[in-house]
């Protein structure tokens, strides 16, 4: 008789399991007890604790149906960002799209409705702010609709095979030339190093006395910065990987050599002194998850501070944006005063672009989202090309300052309408399950050091910040860079010739 051996381990006086019956799975973990625990006090404090606290503050703002409906916003976008942090999986795209909308669309707005004050004025009736705050809850349950859909697709085992896209070797120290070469252009062009060290308002000067900027459109100038800082903050990532993931990789002084000269590269151009601070975030965001990919608690933690960044650190990192004659600081008693005064102008501008619609300039159908996509195309090529849409909101508006934002809703809307926005955010929805499905499948420990969806998926992440705050004019200058960057340096290839090791 062949004896059989049981894998399992009894103690004694245990009785062993029947045959029939599979043997239970502990009932809790310690990571299982820990989101447990921080469950209900985070769900409890993004969703009510927070709005609560800013309805009680002290204000002239009215209080009718466009308020209630922004705390309705703000309590549905605590819940789904709480849903984010305490999930098993790491959800970088839903997750960014989550801490967005809670502070950009929710908190930031909702004190702005309570205190009565704005950044950018609401030039339309109070109607129109009531529909554009409904217009974002419906683009936000439009969201999760399509990432429920995106649990029904089938194939993922087939999908699964397909050959994984990595970095090629050689093009890598391509694109590292090319990074060098655009990031000293772009300093040479704007008179040295020291200039990025003043503020934005000096590197928009700089950028408009070298004749780099148009009067009537920031694209421009996002494609002349855009060349010398995206390749740089690509290269630094993918060698800050290699180095990461690779043993070997770390006792080569030529591979550490270029990531130190890259990083300081990176220094210069990608500082958050002379960036705007949605592109530090970007390059913060990307950087943390290139470091650490497979790292839930650190995925965790940079959800929940991004909530107190963007009530603490964004306000104050405004002082870049100003040299010391300009400069104004914020004279206040209210710590949430800074949240009406300064960045958040997306609910605002989704109003005013409502307003702007309906004053009989009607829907585009498609006309600004073509002016994003082919953003390249000259003026003197294409005379109707439409200019950003919070730029001609705002020259409507007479607005001094036609930066304005334009958020992802206003976008979809002005173009194809609120059917058309709904079927939108599906679509974003769905894309950003599967992604991020994709992504946890396959940002792992054993992971190739090239593994590019390990690397564009937290850029993509990051730079999801700007292309839901928009306009998206604005910001395809440095998509378009970005998507060429990566396709440079990708291969199928799993040889040892070209991959990284």
């Amino acid at each position: 008789m062949t004896q059989q051996t049981d894998r399992s381990v009894t103690t004694p006086g245990t009785p062993e399991p029947s045959a029939q019956e599979p043997t239970a799975l502990p009932l809790f973990s310690p990571r299982t007890l820990l989101s447990r625990a921080l469950s209900v006090p985070l769900v409890l404090g993004f969703s009510v604790f927070l709005p609560l606290l800013v309805l009680v503050q002290p204000g002239a703002g009215q209080r009718d149906s466009a308020l209630w409906m922004q705390l309705a916003l703000t309590m549905y976008a605590g819940t789904r960002l709480s849903a984010m942090i305490l999930t098993s999986r790491r959800k970088l795209l839903a997750g960014s799209f989550w801490l967005f909308v809670y502070m950009a669309m929710g908190v930031a707005p909702f004190a702005q409705s309570v205190l009565g004050r704005t950044p950018t004025p609401v030039v339309g009736a109070r109607t129109d702010l009531t529909e554009a705050v409904s217009l974002v809850l419906i683009g936000c349950v439009a969201f999760d609709i399509g990432s429920l859909l995106a649990r029904q697709r089938p194939g993922r085992e087939r999908n699964d095979r397909l050959r994984p896209a990595l970095v090629h070797r050689r093009r890598l120290y391509l694109l590292t030339l090319v990074a060098f070469v655009g990031s000293a252009l772009l300093v040479v062009k704007l008179g040295g190093p020291a200039v990025f060290f003043t503020s934005r308002q000096e590197i928009i000067s700089s950028v408009e006395e070298a004749g780099l900027a148009q009067a009537d459109s920031q694209a421009g100038q996002a494609i002349v910065r855009g060349f010398g800082t995206v390749p740089a903050l690509i290269a630094w990532l993918v060698y800050t990987r290699w180095l990461v993931t690779s043993r070997r990789a770390r006792r080569s002084v030529v591979i550490i050599a270029v990531w130190l000269a890259l990083a300081a590269l990176n220094l210069v151009v990608n500082n958050p002194i002379s960036n705007p601070r949605f592109w530090f975030l970007t390059v913060l965001f990307s950087l943390l998850f290139t470091v650490f990919p497979v790292s839930a608690a650190l995925y965790r933690i940079a959800l929940s501070l991004g909530v107190v960044v963007a009530l603490i650190v964004f306000p104050i990192a405004d002082r870049f944006r100003y040299d010391d004659a300009n400069y104004r600081p914020i004279q206040t008693t209210s710590p949430l005063e800074p949240l009406a005064l300064k960045d958040y102008d997306q609910v605002g501008m989704f109003a005013n672009t409502i307003t702007y619609v309906q004053s009989g300039r009607g829907h585009t159908y498609g006309r600004q989202l073509a002016g994003s996509v082919l953003f390249a195309v000259p003026r003197s090529v294409w005379p109707g090309k439409p200019m950003d849409t919070g730029v001609a909101v705002g020259q409507w508006m007479g607005a001094t300052n036609t930066n304005l934002s334009s958020p992802v809703w206003a976008e979809l809307w002005i173009d194809f309408g609120p059917v058309g926005m709904t079927a939108g955010f599906v679509a974003l929805g769905y894309a950003a399950a599967r992604v991020d499905r994709r992504y946890a499948r396959r940002a792992v420990r054993r992971a190739p050091p090239g593994s590019l969806i390990a690397l564009t998926v937290p850029l993509v992440a990051g730079y999801s910040f700007i292309l839901l705050r928009g306009p998206l004019l604005q910001a395809s200058g440095r998509v378009a860079i970005a998507a060429c960057c990566i396709a440079l340096i990708t291969t199928f290839r799993q040889d040892r010739a070209t991959g990284l090791r």
